[in-house]
């Protein structure tokens, strides 16, 4: 079997792919285990591919540039490309459901993961394994950190119930700003009944989480006219 193709540059590519795939995988990994919409595969792929083009724009041309001294090559003119392309391919991940947004940490981290292979095609080893352990451990920790540090108010969906129109949004929104409460969104249904008209208002609200929210129903309930209070349809 003859195998003169390989050589020195075939090793040292080989060398880098796997190496890209290894450290992208790792991050897809963890996007996998928590089911986000790209997971390890997809960020196998990036690494790989980015890291292929980088390897391509290293090694692909020197024959042409050696045999032709007259041509100008700026190496990192295809990287550029993979940088700019890769957004595409992100913004495929963000879906956008009402006010919530999903999907960023997603989308930056296959950014990431693209900048990663061309480090790897690149040859700069160090700086390609810090870079991943820095992208894990902020993936896996940073999450839990901010629920408990940055975190202050959480989001919850209130729902009432009123008989006769009897009490109006605003009068509602004031009782809730007295406790801290700030409301996101409001939704308004006219629900027509046999005896009497009623009237479903839907909050959006932001709560400290040091807010009781059993007395928030108590104020809620106490309020002529309000017959139903919950969180959860």
């Amino acid at each position: 079997m003859n195998l003169s193709w390989i050589n020195h540059d075939v090793i040292t590519i080989v060398i880098r792919l796997i190496m890209a795939g290894v450290l992208s995988g790792l991050i897809g990994l963890e996007r996998e285990v928590k089911r986000h919409p790209a997971g390890f595969r997809t960020h196998l792929l990036v690494g790989v591919g980015s890291c292929m083009l980088m390897v391509l724009s290293l090694f692909g041309f020197s024959d042409v540039i050696s045999s032709n001294p007259n041509i100008r090559y700026d190496p990192a003119r295809l990287p550029s490309y993979v940088i700019s392309g890769i957004g595409f391919l992100g913004a495929g991940t963000i879906m956008v459901h009402g006010i919530t947004v999903r999907g960023l940490t997603t989308a930056a981290s296959i950014w990431v993961v693209s900048g990663i292979g061309l480090v790897v095609g690149a040859g700069m080893y160090f700086v390609a394994v810090f870079t991943t352990i820095i992208v894990i451990l902020s993936l896996i920790f940073l999450n839990k950190w901010e629920h408990f540090i940055l975190k202050t108010t959480k989001s919850e969906t209130l729902y009432l119930v009123v008989k006769n129109q009897s009490i109006s949004a605003t009068s509602i929104i004031g009782i809730l700003e007295k406790r801290g409460i700030s409301v996101v969104k409001m939704d308004v249904e006219n629900i027509p009944d046999a005896d009497e008209s009623i009237v479903k208002y839907s909050f959006v609200v932001n709560f400290p989480k040091s807010n009781d929210l059993p007395a928030i129903y108590d104020d809620l309930s106490r309020v002529s006219g309000v017959s139903k209070v919950y969180t959860r349809e």
